[in-house]
């Protein structure tokens, strides 16, 4: 006969919950290290947590834009397709068989998020005002890293000028637009037409001529990767973990790919004329959009900015041209057309 160990004995003992109770733990550990060690061996698991948040922002975005598209007819022509599974969409006025000067927009979305779907409203507000209007795609990261995003861009240029007269596109009054990661990318496109030396560095050949680009449009852009390397906190962790996932590295700041995407660093007088702007309540405004509106500046190229005082109320978000609930968004748009009428005559 088996016998059973009294309740004093089992007291004495100890039980015998607490191995288990112990493995529990151990298995726990072991759970909390192999998360730990995944996200320090790859971007994934984290860029996808921050391409999740950036998609939901992005849908209640482009529906706070919609009631201000007007009714203007358009042509519209959606998914051309510039290289195979690559495309963008374009938007210019109805009945108009006439060229138009053509504004390329290369959509944010810290360059592991974002498509042209997030900026369509707004391209089909510009393009209600006698534009051409072009929201390109291009492969996000990690799916893709740098400089993987210049090339397709640079191939969608090219695609837009052999196609001009088809996308009623006049193919020398190109302007390349921009907000947030791409803001970057319109500035190191606009830098790569114009600068050989460095179209030398990237070894591309530019798809278009300094004489084609007739302005640039960046709103809330990243101008000087260097600048954003020190920083702390969680913006600062989602900033590096995109940027660790669009170049495959960590050390981004120190290699030749935090060096090439810092446009401030190759700033030329041969730059178009530029519209340049930022929120106040965006940290980036003054870290990237200030110091390279004033480099820009410093080297003669014509600069429009807006700009507003760090107390102004309601402080205004990153991205907040889109949120066009706010007069100060309706007023950067009124601004923006100003500034396309002086640089990019539609006559």
């Amino acid at each position: 006969m088996v016998r059973r160990p009294g309740a004093s004995e089992v007291k004495r003992s100890g039980g015998r919950k607490r191995p288990w109770r112990l493995r529990k733990l151990d298995l726990a550990i072991v759970v909390v290290l192999i998360v730990l060690l995944a996200l320090s061996a790859t971007p994934w698991p984290s860029a996808m947590v921050i391409r999740s948040v950036f998609e939901r922002g992005a849908k209640d975005t482009v529906d706070e834009m919609l009631p201000y598209v007007p009714d203007t007819p358009l042509q519209t022509n959606p998914g051309v397709e510039y290289k195979p599974g690559l495309s963008f969409d374009t938007f210019s006025p109805q009945g108009t068989t006439e060229a138009l000067p053509a504004i390329v927009w290369i959509h944010g979305g810290a360059w592991i998020s974002g498509a042209q779907s997030n900026v369509e409203p707004y391209l089909r507000i510009l393009a209600a005002e006698g534009y051409t209007t072009i929201g390109v795609g291009y492969t996000i990261a990690p799916e893709a890293t740098y400089p993987t995003a210049v090339r397709e861009l640079n191939d969608a240029l090219a695609y837009i000028k052999a196609h001009a007269a088809e996308l009623r596109v006049d193919p020398g009054r190109i302007v390349l637009a921009g907000d947030s990661a791409g803001a970057q990318l319109a500035s190191q496109m606009a830098t790569l037409t114009v600068n050989p030396a460095y179209a030398n560095l990237l070894g591309i050949e530019p798809a278009l001529r300094k004489e084609d680009l007739a302005a640039t449009i960046l709103h809330c852009g990243v101008y000087d990767l260097r600048a954003m390397a020190d920083l702390n906190g969680l913006v600062a962790w989602g900033f590096k973990t995109s940027l660790w996932a669009y170049t495959g590295t960590k050390d981004w700041s120190s290699t030749y790919a935090g060096g090439t995407m810092s446009t401030l660093e190759f700033v030329t007088s041969d730059l178009p004329p530029t519209f340049i702007s930022g929120g106040n309540g965006d940290g980036l405004t003054w870290l990237q959009s200030v110091p390279y509106s004033n480099r820009l500046k410093a080297a003669g190229v014509p600069v429009t900015e807006l700009f507003w005082p760090a107390d102004h109320q309601p402080a205004l978000p990153h991205e907040y041209q889109f949120h066009l609930n706010f007069v100060e968004a309706r007023d950067a748009k009124q601004r923006t057309l100003d500034f396309l009428s002086t640089h990019v005559s539609r006559n």
